[in-house]
């Protein structure tokens, strides 16, 4: 049975070798699992090219929403992004917050750290920085940041309300994050949910929609709200890697689904958290 660091490992080596490539042969592949089709498939990441701030090279196709899109980010404030890549949604981030703020990236892929640094480098984002760390353990101080973003990250991470604990320390009072991430209703077949290469490509590692929903909540979270779902359908050429035809068949008559939601949550304010005669008032 595979540990929690064994994953770990198995998504390091895997990302490593994505940020090496370039966008069309990741999306070519199951998230970028390296699960490969025989033709081109973008089952989850969407079109970024609307979005202000949007730079094609940091964009190497492995999202699963557009986190920033929903993440209510005023001037000034400092942005977080939880498994930044290339630096594609920090850089829309930046452009949100705008000079005044600043945003930092987090990656515990060396490859990805570097490939982001060197896009920021080229554009003189001198208020973008990234930092390689674990996310389930985030280099940054307590009550730091105004909004957390996140993309399609959350469901490679083996213990997420570990994930859920470090967002809330890091977040300043009344902070709020918004997360896009793959959830399950219902169980996957043995034959994608026990292959590494379907964890490292973003689906047999993410968990139940409403017990995602219940981390958060547990985790002190208020005001939760999801932003945006849809379906995730994983085309058959990638299935019969995996699946027998009977298999496939069941499988695509089920009631389980595969969906991206963004989710959106709040940090309560010291207010809010308060329980003395001045703020309960």
């Amino acid at each position: 049975m595979q540990t929690e660091n064994d994953l770990k490992e198995i998504v390091k080596q895997k990302y490593a070798v994505i940020a090496l490539q370039d966008k069309e042969i990741n999306q070519s592949s199951c998230c970028g699992s390296g699960c490969c089709s025989d033709e081109v498939y973008n089952i989850m990441s969407e079109d970024y090219q609307q979005l202000e701030g949007y730079n094609p090279d940091a964009d190497l196709g492995l999202g699963c929403g557009l986190p920033t899109q929903f993440a209510k980010i005023k001037k000034g404030d400092v942005i977080i992004d939880l498994g930044s890549g290339a630096g594609n949604d920090a850089f829309i981030a930046r452009h949100e917050t705008g000079e005044t703020g600043k945003v930092i990236g987090i990656d515990f892929t060396p490859a990805m750290i570097e490939k982001a640094r060197n896009n920021a480098e080229f554009r003189a984002f001198n208020n973008v920085e990234f930092r390689q760390g674990d996310i389930e353990k985030m280099p940054v101080t307590s009550n730091a940041a105004d909004v957390i973003v996140s993309n399609c990250v959350l469901n490679l991470v083996p213990n997420k309300n570990n994930v859920f604990k470090e967002i809330f320390r890091v977040l300043k009072p009344g902070g709020h994050f918004s997360i896009s991430d793959i959830v399950l209703i219902g169980e996957l077949p043995a034959g994608i949910k026990n292959v590494a290469e379907m964890y490292a490509g973003c689906v047999s590692g993410a968990i139940q929609k409403q017990d995602y929903l219940k981390l958060i909540e547990n985790n002190g979270f208020t005001n939760v709200v999801i932003q945006k779902e849809k379906a995730i359908l994983i085309p058959g050429d990638i299935l019969k890697n995996y699946l027998s035809e009977n298999e496939i068949a069941a499988f695509e008559k089920s009631d389980i689904g595969i969906f991206s939601i963004t989710v959106y949550a709040e940090k309560p304010s010291e207010k809010q958290n308060c329980c003395g005669p001045d703020c309960c008032n």
